[in-house]
């Protein structure tokens, strides 16, 4: 029986993790999960499946190590699979952000043409990792996708990235403006903000709270972004999610606005904006359209397979080149850890 490891460090990661474990427990092989985060740890709702010591993940000897963060110990046992923890959105350079090779993967299973060429270039030159398209498996559970009742208010999904300089939850005139919005009972407004914000700012958003505005104190956003018809946000992963939808987003202050995004520089933009995204604009669609093509063309909901799928055939064909001995990062890993016992 193969046995799988789902390697987390923030809370956002564990609807990545959950298609997953369901794929693999589908198919009657072993899983479990580590989280090298304690504050993440205290989040999980299946703690009979997460192996709370490093020790009892040696002990496991995981044949799969399946990583939704950016880096993994080197002495865990197994292959390691870099499934991403969120869609590439420009908040870094491509060096230090999505595209960075740090060393430590034999797989990158990748989400659709715009990251798997990328990643096929680094694996030419760099010969000792595989990719594999296979969409991302936190995907899975927004399809099929669902056509929501015509008769109920539109309704706003509010996101915000925790990046200070980014974040429109930081920005006051925006705060007022969507507060003076929601008070007019047009639009349903639900919001969400990353694990990592603020509590001043979470307290903020809580405040807010009225018949016409939500606040959820969630990491699973995929029941929210089927509830909405238009998200407005800046800069974030989620962004990208959400569209996969085929639904409008309003971007205040993007940094790398796109053809698919109505990008507006100002809180007095907003209602406008809004009221421009609900009509669907064609030009927007076909954006769209194409953006979705290249980011993650995959509406079957099976990505968690193909993941799978991809794992269980590198186990049977293997690959001829080591990974970089990296003692660097061993070492700083070992560090965060605290785990000294094989360097």
């Amino acid at each position: 029986m193969k046995r799988f490891l789902i390697y987390i460090s923030q809370p956002y990661s564990i609807p990545i993790g959950i298609p997953l474990q369901n794929e693999i427990e589908k198919r009657g092989f072993s899983v479990h999960w580590f989280c090298d985060d304690i504050k993440t740890q205290e989040t999980f709702r299946d703690k009979e499946r997460l192996l709370e010591s490093i020790d009892a993940v040696m002990a496991y000897k995981p044949d799969v190590v399946l990583v939704a963060t950016n880096e993994v110990p080197d002495f865990f046992s197994g292959i390691k699979v870099q499934i991403f923890h969120g869609f590439s959105v420009g908040k870094r350079s491509e060096s230090k952000g999505h595209f960075n090779i740090r060393g430590f993967f034999d797989l990158y299973c990748t989400q659709g043409p715009s990251t798997t060429k990328p990643f096929e270039a680094l694996a030419k030159k760099h010969k000792y990792f595989q990719v594999e398209e296979t969409g991302w498996p936190k995907m899975d559970p927004l399809f099929p996708l669902e056509v929501k009742s015509s008769s109920s208010l539109p309704t706003i999904m509010i996101s915000s990235t925790f990046t200070k300089r980014l974040s429109l939850a930081k920005n006051d005139r925006v705060l007022k403006e969507i507060r003076r919005l929601s008070m007019l009972g047009k639009w349903q407004f639900i919001a969400v903000l990353h694990p990592k914000m603020e509590k001043e700012i979470v307290e903020k958003f809580k405040a807010m709270e009225h018949d016409y505005f939500t606040f959820y104190d969630t990491t699973d956003l995929i029941p929210l972004y089927k509830e909405a018809d238009v998200m407005l946000s800046d800069t974030t992963s989620a962004i990208t999610e959400f569209v996969l939808q085929k639904k409008p987003v309003v971007t205040i202050n993007n940094n790398q606005p796109a053809p698919h995004m109505i990008n507006i520089a100002s809180a007095e933009e907003i209602e406008n904006a809004l009221e421009y995204a609900l009509t669907r604009p064609k030009k927007i669609m076909v954006a769209l359209k194409s953006f979705i093509l290249q980011t993650h063309p995959y509406t079957d909901g099976k990505s968690s397979e193909r993941v799978i799928n991809a794992c269980l055939k590198f186990l049977e064909e293997g690959h001829s080149k080591p990974k970089p001995l990296n003692l660097i990062r061993r070492y700083k890993i070992r560090k965060k850890l605290n785990y000294w016992h094989l360097f």
